[in-house]
């Protein structure tokens, strides 16, 4: 009993890390959006403000790069495909059809 009792401990604590390292990716593309949204609605304030009557907008070109920046930093997180769990299912899958 304390065999199969010491089993299922390192299971957990596996599946806690696992839990545990997801929730940061998460939160780490929070602050990401958040950091986003701050220095861009900043730059569109500088932007209006010092471009005077007639000006160019240029407050879109970093909001622009740095989107595309934050739509891969969201495709990462949110999709599995670019899970390492997914990389190892797919292994184990080719593994498993090889003759």
């Amino acid at each position: 009993m304390a065999a199969k009792l010491e089993e299922h401990v390192p299971a957990e604590e596996a599946k806690y890390q696992a839990a545990k390292a997801r929730a940061q990716a998460v939160q780490g593309l929070y602050v990401h959006m958040l950091v986003f949204v701050v220095i861009n609605a900043g730059l569109f304030l500088i932007n209006l403000a010092t471009r005077g009557s007639g000006g160019s907008w240029w407050f879109y070109w970093p909001l622009a790069a740095w989107g595309v920046a934050l739509a891969i930093h969201i495709m990462v997180t949110a999709l599995p495909v670019f899970s390492a769990q997914w990389a190892e299912r797919r292994a184990e899958r080719y593994l498993s059809a090889r003759p």
